[in-house]
């Protein structure tokens, strides 16, 4: 039987990250499904925080060279490599030397939000798909962990609608505690409006005049998993509003991870049924 395809997306992963359950939830569930039944590509932001040196990390230059458009400006995206430890896997980490040099992830040294991280987000996400286009690649799965990865369900199933890469797969999206949007603004929808959609069509993403990264996510995803104990209440209420499966938190990080990998076999199941 051949292997089913699992695109991996985080904004985190150990050992590259550790900045919250994100990166340790992530790194055990590609430990438990590397198998003979799931066949993964893991892609994450390449941010300044990553050691280059100590990681391995070398630029795929057949991947490379493409450029994103963002809010009508260009933006190179460089596509770098490593071999994830103690795994048969390749972790793919999407850069830029604007969005992705400095030496943090969201937030400045004062701890305030750096003021384009809506514009990251646009540019990490379009350079996903754009990315997984070139791999040539159609995954039955995808599976994102964190806020960086939401508007990936949105363009898959409408900027990317007719695209032969994207149209099997199920979406997963593990809902964690993240506030990114802390310092999205009213334009955060124009950015967004790639390849021709209108603005008008990420109203989803707009919740009592502010940006729900998640609500948007979820409207356009197949299923939701609670990615800790703080989020099986909302997990609970986003399944129940948009009728999808849900899968709620364990106790343990093994068990959560576990359990995120029979998820995976219902929702392939349910595909086959």
């Amino acid at each position: 039987m051949s292997k089913k395809k699992v695109l991996f997306v985080t904004q985190e992963l150990n050992p590259y990250t550790e900045i919250s359950i994100i990166s340790d939830l992530a790194r055990r569930i590609t430990h438990f499904a590397t198998n003979d039944e799931f066949e993964f590509r893991i892609l994450m932001p390449k941010f300044g925080i990553i050691n280059e040196r100590r990681h391995r990390l070398h630029e795929v230059v057949r991947l490379s060279g493409m450029n994103i458009i963002v809010d009508d400006e260009d933006y190179p995206l460089i596509i770098k490599v490593a071999s994830l430890p103690g795994a048969r896997l390749q972790v793919y980490f999407l850069d830029n030397e604007e969005f992705f040099k400095r030496k943090a992830v969201f937030k400045d040294e004062d701890k305030s939000p750096f003021e384009d991280n809506q514009e990251r987000l646009v540019f990490f996400c379009k350079g996903v798909l754009e990315t997984v286009k070139k791999f040539g690649w159609a995954p039955d799965i995808v599976h994102l962990h964190g806020q960086m990865t939401t508007l990936i369900p949105f363009y898959m199933k409408k900027a990317y609608k007719n695209d032969p890469v994207f149209n099997d797969a199920k979406i997963i999206y593990s809902l964690y505690e993240n506030e990114l949007s802390d310092s999205f603004n009213s334009k955060f929808t124009e950015i967004a409006a790639i390849n021709d959609l209108e603005s008008e069509e990420l109203n989803f993403f707009k919740q009592d005049d502010k940006v729900n990264l998640d609500f948007g996510c979820i409207k356009y995803a197949d299923a939701v998993i609670s990615g800790c104990e703080a989020t099986d209440a909302a997990t609970k209420e986003f399944g129940e509003m948009f009728s999808v499966p849900t899968l709620m938190s364990a106790t343990e990080t093994d068990e959560s991870a576990m359990a995120s990998v029979e998820f995976y076999k219902s929702l392939l199941q349910d595909i086959v049924n």
